[in-house]
């Protein structure tokens, strides 16, 4: 076998660091995620955002906000009987982590203060669910982070 010099060591270092940077090129980025943009009106809407966190505070001054849980036919939003909605309208989004092709958006008539996300719609991941609604006039909005299996 030959002696390895240093123009040998040179020439493998020098084709060790082009397949790096072949794989860094070429395998790295097939595994990256969808970098989309959270909203379309995204820069419009966070001129709003006062109004966002003035509903917020309105809900945390309740003494009971309306609560979800999973059920068997999907996610179950109940309010409790002291909040009442103006027309009993509440919007919702169940905004999904990773795709917003999977966001659900509605405006829904309440019954019973109570009304349900069927399972069928909803996929497996992470969500943020925001509950919006106004009472006499006067904003309210409640987020809760969920898991869905």
């Amino acid at each position: 076998m030959k002696n390895l010099n240093w123009g040998h060591g040179l020439m493998i270092a020098l084709g060790c660091f082009i397949l790096f940077i072949l794989f860094l090129i070429l395998v790295f980025p097939l595994g990256k995620q969808n970098a989309e943009m959270i909203s379309k009106d995204y820069y419009e809407e966070e001129l709003m955002y006062q109004d966002v966190i003035d509903a917020k505070s309105n809900a945390a001054e309740l003494k009971e906000i309306p609560t979800y849980k999973a059920t068997s036919a999907g996610m179950e939003i109940t309010f409790p009987q002291a909040v009442k909605a103006d027309g009993n309208k509440v919007d919702f989004v169940l905004f999904r982590t990773e795709d917003s092709n999977l966001d659900i958006k509605k405006e829904i008539i309440l019954q019973n203060s109570k009304f349900v996300i069927p399972k069928n719609v909803i996929s497996n991941g992470s969500y943020t669910l925001k509950l919006k609604w106004t009472e006499n006039k006067k904003p309210f909005q409640v987020d809760y982070d969920i898991l869905w299996k």
